[in-house]
């Protein structure tokens, strides 16, 4: 696989802040949250204060790897209707907002469901970049990998800090876009200090990929987004950036924007990407 395929659209957008001298900032909110507009207006909010990457999140019955408050944001959507049409609709709506790569996070069942090459068909006709998949492993995602393949869309998978340097190899080998480094064990959500498995996590990563890193679970302010800037190259934001949904737009943009300077921020001396 070339590096300029490699990339795929998510990749290319974290190297474009990153040749400017900084972390990239992916920011996630479920579809359908609070509603199914106040949710597109949240997305357009975190674009509008300076994300680089959207993740939005397909609402599914059992989220065993989220948060409560996610899992609380997506009961939320789904109480409400949402359906995965409705997250297509969504992706639609937000790629012809901004030229912002527009990922979905999505447990596997709904694929399955909907059907694998049909959803990748119609995820891509709507102006989506890729899928991030963090209950499926690649040694299990073949039909995935090749309709993600056949419709150009990044396939970005999860490594976490029990990964072995194998698995590590075998996961970043089969991601297109970004590899995700989850750097805590566990659930999701916001936590006051990023874990400090993180680091020796993204270094044993780029120790076998050329490939983004970009590192999830935690970050909720723009002084733990510089930290982590530091040393990956893409801090990803959940859990604070759904608690700033609830209220509204404003709230949404005022974080994204203080996460948004954090990633800007000079690294140190000691510190590097």
């Amino acid at each position: 696989m070339s590096e300029l395929v490699a990339l795929g659209k998510a990749g290319a957008a974290i190297r474009k802040a990153n040749a400017d001298g900084r972390g990239a900032l992916v920011g996630y909110l479920p579809a359908g949250y609070p509603s199914y507009d106040g949710g597109i207006d949240g997305i357009k909010a975190m674009i509008d204060g300076g994300v680089d990457v959207i993740e939005i999140g397909l609402p599914y019955s059992d989220p065993v790897m989220d948060g409560p408050t996610i899992q609380r944001a997506t009961e939320i959507a789904r109480a409400a209707g949402l359906r995965t049409r409705d997250v297509l609709s969504t992706v639609e709506k937000v790629a012809s907002y901004s030229d912002v790569p527009v990922l979905v996070m999505t447990y596997w069942n709904p694929i399955e469901r909907y059907g694998v090459d049909r959803f990748a068909a119609d995820f891509a006709g709507v102006g989506g970049a890729g899928l991030i998949t963090p209950d499926l492993i690649p040694d299990e995602g073949a039909e995935w990998i090749a309709a993600a393949d056949k419709n150009e869309l990044d396939k970005v998978f999860l490594v976490s800090p029990s990964s072995t340097d194998e698995r590590i190899k075998l996961t970043t080998a089969a991601c297109r876009g970004f590899v995700y480094a989850t750097a805590v064990m566990g659930v999701t959500g916001a936590r006051e200090t990023p874990s400090d498995l993180a680091p020796p996590l993204v270094e044993r990563t780029k120790a076998v990929t050329g490939i983004p890193v970009g590192v999830g679970l935690g970050v909720s302010n723009g002084d733990q987004a510089a930290a982590i800037a530091a040393y990956a190259d893409a801090v990803i934001v959940g859990s604070a950036l759904v608690k700033a949904a609830a209220d509204g737009p404003a709230a949404v943009r005022a974080l994204t924007e203080e996460l948004a300077e954090g990633v800007r921020r000079e690294p140190s001396a000691a510190a590097g990407r």
